[in-house]
C-alpha cells in the first residue's frame, strides 16, 4: 500500500519540475505568432481551454473587443495554427488530447494592424493588396478590382477546396485612426461595412471565423450585415480568456516574483500585493474574475523594475482628442455609472467618451446593479490611473516638465507641513500657467485641475464627496488632517466657506479624530486664479 505522505512528496516533485520548466522558458511581449512562441521556447499562458470551446463547436462567427496589448494578435494566430492542423505545437496544452479533428483548412488572416490610411482611397488600395496576399499563399489570381469583390471572389475560389476560416485582426484600427477626419471617416466606414458584409453574404461556406478590435461598434453601423455575430466581448465565460488572472500569475511568474523579491530585500507577499495593485483589475463582464494586463506583469519580471509599462507602448491620440473636444471632467472617471446601452448603441459619428474609455483599457467594470441594469466604472488598477492621468496633465496643466519636479516635491511638503498657505500659493503657480483659450467658465474645470494635481502627487484626494445634505467639492486626507474644499467661480470665498459650514460638511469626519481644516476658494473671473482671499477655518 502507497503511504499517503509518499503522494504528497510526488506531487510536491512533479509541482517542482513543473516550476522549473515554466522558469526556463523565455519572456517576450513582441513575438505574437503562437508557431513561433512554441518553437523559440517562450512562455505561453495556456489558453487553449477557451479556443477549444469556440473551435470544437461545427460553425461559429465570433467578435471580441479587447484593450491594445492584451494578447488579440496572439489568439487569432492559435486558431491559425490549430485550423492548420498542427497538432504537436499544443502538446502539454489543454486542447493537446481533447477530440477534435485537427484537420486543414484554408485560412483568409486579415491584419487590419497593418493599415495605416487617412483616406478611404488609402484604405481601399490597402484593403486590396492584403486580399491579394492572402490570395497568393493559395495560389489564386483574383480579377475583380475592389477590396469587397476580391474579398469575396477569394472565399468562393477557396471554398471549392473545403469550407473555410476566417480571421480578421484589429477590424476598427482604420475607423480610430480616423475619428477626428470628419472628412473621410464616413466613407471609411462604409468601405469597411461592405467588406464585413461578405462574410454573411457567404456565410455557407464558412466553417469558422474570428474578428478582434478594440471598440466595439453597433450592429448597425459597421456590422450592420453582419447579424449572425456572436460577441464575446462582455461574456462572463470569455471573461479571462485573455489577461492573465491572479492564478495564471501565481503559476507562470510567481517563481520568478519571489527570486525578485529575495534579489531585492522586498517582503514577497508585500511585492505580490503591490503588483496586484499595479498591474491587476481589469474586468469585461459582470461576474468574470479580474485579470492583469499581460505586457506589464510580463515585462515587470523582464525588467525587475516597477513601471508602466503597458501606457509606454502607447496611447490612442484620438481618445485625448475626444476628451479635450468634451471638455470632459476627468472627476467623472471614478465611480461612473452606465447602463447596459451604453455599450451597445456604440456609433463612430456620435462618440461617448465613456464607453470608448472602457473598451481602450483605461476603464474597468467595478460592479454591476442587475435591479437597475447599470454597470459602475473606474479605472482598473494604478498603473493606469497614474499614467493617464500624468498623460492628460499636459493638456489640463500645461507647465514645463523641467520645472513639474520642483513646484510637486514643495506642494508634497506643504501638505505634509499642514502649510495651508504655501500649497495654496504653489496651486496658483499651475492655474497661472494654464493658457487661457484651456480655461473654462465653470467651477467643474478648477475642480478638475485641483484633483488631478493632488492625485497625480498621490495624495488622498476625494471629489463630489456625497453627504446627506449635497456634495462636498474636494476632501484632502493627510496622516493628521482633514481638508475639506468648497469652490466658487463667480462668488466670494467667505460664500464658499459659509456653504461648508451650513450644509455641515465636516460632520461626516467627526469621528476620524483628525483636525479638520475647512477651506472656501473664491476664483477671480479676470485673472482665472485662486483669489487672495482664500478663507481657512479650523475646526
Amino acid at each position: 500500500m502507497i503511504k499517503e505522505s509518499a503522494l504528497y512528496d510526488k506531487k510536491a516533485l512533479t509541482l517542482k519540475i513543473i516550476k522549473s520548466k515554466l522558469m526556463e522558458k523565455l519572456l517576450t511581449t513582441s513575438v505574437s505568432t503562437f508557431k513561433d512562441i512554441i518553437e523559440y521556447n517562450y512562455l505561453y499562458v495556456d489558453k487553449t481551454e477557451y479556443i477549444y470551446n469556440l473551435v470544437s463547436n461545427p460553425k461559429g462567427i465570433y467578435f471580441l473587443s479587447r484593450p491594445r496589448r492584451f494578447g488579440k494578435s496572439l489568439t487569432l494566430s492559435t486558431f491559425r495554427s490549430i485550423f492548420s492542423g498542427e497538432k504537436e505545437l499544443f502538446k502539454g496544452l489543454y486542447i493537446y488530447d481533447k477530440p477534435f479533428d485537427w484537420k486543414k483548412y484554408p485560412i483568409i488572416h486579415l491584419s487590419l494592424n497593418k493599415i495605416r490610411v487617412s483616406t478611404e482611397k488609402e484604405l481601399e488600395k490597402k484593403l486590396c493588396y492584403l486580399i491579394e496576399d492572402a490570395a497568393e499563399l493559395y495560389d489564386i489570381n483574383l480579377k475583380r478590382d475592389d477590396s469587397s469583390s476580391l474579398f469575396d471572389e477569394l472565399i468562393i475560389k477557396l471554398s471549392k477546396k473545403s469550407k473555410i476560416v476566417i480571421l480578421i485582426d484589429e477590424y476598427d484600427k482604420p475607423l480610430l485612426d480616423n475619428v477626428n477626419n470628419n472628412t473621410e471617416r464616413k466613407a471609411i466606414k462604409e468601405t469597411l461595412k461592405g467588406l464585413y458584409s461578405v462574410i454573411k453574404a457567404n456565410e455557407e461556406f464558412l466553417r469558422f471565423v474570428f474578428l478582434t478590435g478594440v471598440s466595439k461598434f453597433s450592429k448597425v453601423s459597421v456590422f450592420s450585415e453582419l447579424n449572425n455575430l456572436d460577441d464575446l466581448s462582455m461574456n462572463n465565460k470569455f471573461g479571462t480568456a485573455l489577461g492573465f488572472t491572479q492564478d495564471e500569475v501565481d503559476k507562470y511568474f510567481g517563481e520568478s516574483i519571489k527570486e525578485i523579491a529575495l534579489k531585492q530585500g522586498k517582503n514577497h507577499e508585500n511585492l505580490r500585493q503591490t503588483l496586484k495593485e499595479l498591474y491587476n483589475g481589469y474586468r469585461f463582464s459582470k461576474k468574470s474574475e479580474t485579470v492583469y494586463n499581460p505586457v506589464s506583469i510580463t515585462k515587470f519580471v523582464q525588467n525587475e523594475e516597477l513601471e508602466h509599462y503597458w501606457f509606454e507602448t502607447g496611447t490612442p491620440s484620438f481618445l485625448l482628442e475626444l476628451m479635450k473636444e468634451n471638455k470632459y471632467n476627468l472627476m467623472n472617471l471614478e465611480g461612473l455609472k452606465l447602463n447596459s446601452a451604453a455599450f451597445s448603441t456604440y456609433e463612430v459619428e456620435n462618440l461617448r467618451v465613456e464607453p470608448l474609455l472602457f473598451q481602450t483599457g483605461y476603464l474597468t467594470i467595478k460592479g454591476y446593479s442587475e435591479k437597475y441594469d447599470e454597470y459602475l466604472l473606474s479605472y482598473p488598477n494604478m498603473e493606469v490611473k497614474s499614467a493617464f492621468l500624468n498623460y492628460l496633465s499636459d493638456y489640463y496643466t500645461p507647465l514645463r516638465k523641467e520645472e513639474t519636479p520642483q513646484y510637486n516635491n514643495e506642494l508634497i511638503r506643504a501638505i505634509l507641513k499642514n502649510d495651508t498657505a504655501k500649497f495654496i500659493e504653489i496651486l496658483k503657480i499651475f492655474f497661472a500657467n494654464i493658457e487661457y483659450d484651456l480655461h473654462i467658465d465653470n467651477e467643474k474645470y478648477y475642480q478638475t485641475i485641483f484633483y488631478l494635481v493632488f492625485t497625480l502627487l498621490g495624495v488622498k484626494i476625494q471629489a463630489e464627496v456625497k453627504t446627506n445634505t449635497d456634495r462636498i467639492d474636494a476632501v484632502i486626507e493627510t496622516d493628521t488632517h482633514t481638508y475639506i474644499f468648497e469652490f466658487k467661480l463667480f462668488d466670494t470665498s467667505q460664500n464658499a466657506l459659509k456653504q461648508i459650514k451650513d450644509k455641515k460638511y465636516f460632520e461626516k469626519y467627526l469621528l476620524n479624530k483628525k483636525q479638520i481644516v475647512l477651506i472656501g476658494v473664491g476664483f477671480d473671473k479676470e485673472t482665472r486664479n485662486i483669489k487672495d482671499d482664500y478663507i481657512v477655518e479650523k475646526t
